[in-house]
């Protein structure tokens, strides 16, 4: 089966190939015959119904300096594909909104993954709170007497926006910190939207492990320990990945999404777990792969292609070869 393949992502040239995902989804697609395209949100147009995406041909290779070629733009009906990954990376703002609502002109007869729909309406860390007996004490507000009773409840605390990426403005008050009210103010003044409010988990200090779903089934893990006097573990912030099993925690809290997942067509979805509690679903570009495959001997983007393979094949009742 030879499949037409649009991927929707950030410039491809400025990526690092030794931990990007949507490179090695890119090779392992490449490998099996299927046929690349190119293109950014911002290359989107909706025109008399139809959803065009000004795309080049792609071509990949594990080269440094030489990873990607491409091929001169041309209009492109994404109609004509047969399965779009979304993949460019957060924020999850207006813009990211819009490429979503844009990609329902196409799916489910283009097959989108994830789903247009249910990634835009399972943000991160809003998604997770259909699940607060996996999550620690969580507050979502805007309402500061409500956070500072949820202080002196938890005393320890994380806070942090509620569509923030990447660690970004992440910050741990500890009791005796005199800050909250200025960050708060501060957090007021950048974001319109509530923030989340977490109770500190100390376990990250051993780290924040990221594991790996597949159409709704745990693939594998890394653990992303923090560096020295840093509380968030994410890997571009000084992270150390660092090889993880899964506990058997961990597979209850996997098998008590998966279906939901499964059922929203999530079908690439990496969790967040810290101690014995569930912090994030990430839906929209979750990272990972290369990082597991390395530790682990594996080979996570093969794995991805069967399952949307065996979608594609179900949506369009086409026989395995």
């Amino acid at each position: 089966m030879s499949l037409a393949v649009g991927i929707q992502m950030d410039p491809i040239e400025t990526i690092n190939i030794d931990a990007d995902s949507t490179f090695v989804l890119a090779l392992e697609a490449q490998a099996r015959g299927h046929g690349l395209y190119h293109y950014h949100p911002r290359d989107l147009s909706l025109r008399h119904g139809r959803l065009y995406a000004r795309a080049r041909r792609l071509e990949v290779r594990r080269k440094k300096g030489d990873h990607a070629t491409l091929g001169e733009p041309q209009m492109l009906d994404l109609a004509t594909l047969d399965v779009v990954l979304l993949r460019q990376d957060p924020p999850f703002d207006m813009a990211y909104i819009t490429s979503t609502h844009l990609l329902e002109h196409i799916h489910p007869q283009t097959l989108v993954v994830n789903d247009p729909a249910e990634v835009r309406n399972a943000p991160e860390k809003l998604f997770v709170a259909h699940f607060p007996e996996l999550m620690p004490p969580t507050l979502i507000t805007s309402d500061r007497v409500e956070i500072n009773e949820f202080r002196r409840e938890h005393k320890d605390i994380i806070v942090k926006p509620l569509f923030g990426n990447g660690g970004a403005g992440v910050f741990h008050i500890r009791p005796d910190d005199e800050n909250l009210n200025s960050l708060l103010e501060m957090f007021t003044q950048i974001y319109r939207e509530p923030i989340i409010v977490q109770r500190y988990v100390p376990e990250v200090r051993a780290g924040d492990k990221r594991i790996i779903l597949v159409d709704g089934k745990a693939m594998g893990a890394v653990n992303r320990v923090p560096a020295a006097g840093e509380a968030r573990s994410n890997l571009h912030v000084g992270g150390k990945a660092v090889k993880s099993e899964l506990t058997g925690r961990d597979r209850e809290i996997c098998d008590a999404i998966g279906p939901a997942l499964k059922k929203r067509g999530l079908v690439f979805v990496g969790i967040d777990v810290i101690g014995n509690y569930l912090t994030e679903i990430n839906v929209t570009s979750p990272t990972g792969l290369q990082e597991i495959n390395r530790l682990d001997g594996t080979k996570l983007e093969a794995a991805l292609w069967d399952a949307i393979e065996e979608r594609f094949r179900a949506r369009h009742q086409v026989r395995p070869m």
